[in-house]
């Protein structure tokens, strides 16, 4: 790979990381104004899409910028797991856009987090897999795999609100819609996850086929 590529790796996963950091700290503060514990805050914290994305996205960077070194970073170095984490972090970018963003105003530092989480990364990380990763290896029959992530969040989120109550976005909030509205509106976010994927891998073969 291109060193300057691997800049813009390691630099895009700095970023990264910072955003999830100071999202973590911003957490903890809040949670312990109210009288909360670390440990919660950082239950709450890993409960959002937006961070366990941004997360995977840290890592992939990172595993790029690093290169092939240890089990870890050769699988998140791999282009389909790559092209995943793309289709994942703009599926994030888009929801918060369209659904989520009218729900509150972030002031100061939060105001930073939230738009380094959910545009600058979304945007950074395409940035990335279009100039930087391989396309030949990627094939339709991959865009199934790819849907194990949401899927498996999905069935998280309802396991954690089944427990105490809590769901972290309103349209899979149980408590309020039901389950029967809630697995129509998680159906709908899934199609545009296969959508988004479908879209990826059309322009990824395309770019492989002119490379070639």
């Amino acid at each position: 790979m291109a060193n300057r590529h691997r800049a813009l790796a390691a630099i895009a996963a700095l970023l990264g990381w910072f955003a999830l950091v100071l999202q973590l700290s911003l957490t903890i503060q809040l949670t312990l104004a109210r009288s909360g514990s670390v440990a919660s805050a950082l239950w709450l914290w890993i409960g959002y899409f937006t961070i366990t994305t941004n997360l995977l996205v840290a890592m992939a960077l990172s595993a790029w910028a690093i290169g092939p070194l240890g089990p870890i970073n050769r699988f998140f170095g791999r282009p389909d797991v790559q092209s995943m984490v793309a289709m994942s972090i703009v599926i994030v970018s888009l929801v918060y856009n369209l659904l989520l963003r009218g729900l509150w105003q972030p002031q100061g530092w939060q105001w930073l987090a939230d738009v380094t989480l959910h545009d600058v990364m979304p945007l950074l990380f395409v940035v990335h897999w279009w100039l930087a990763v391989p396309k030949a290896s990627l094939h339709w029959w991959q865009i199934g795999f790819w849907q194990i992530y949401p899927a498996a969040y999905f069935v998280y989120v309802l396991i954690r609100g089944a427990a105490n109550g809590w769901y972290p976005y309103p349209f899979i909030d149980v408590a309020t819609l039901g389950y029967p509205r809630v697995l129509v509106n998680a159906l709908a976010v899934m199609l545009a996850f296969v959508v988004v994927a479908a879209l990826l891998m059309a322009l990824g073969r395309w770019q492989a086929r002119r490379s070639s």
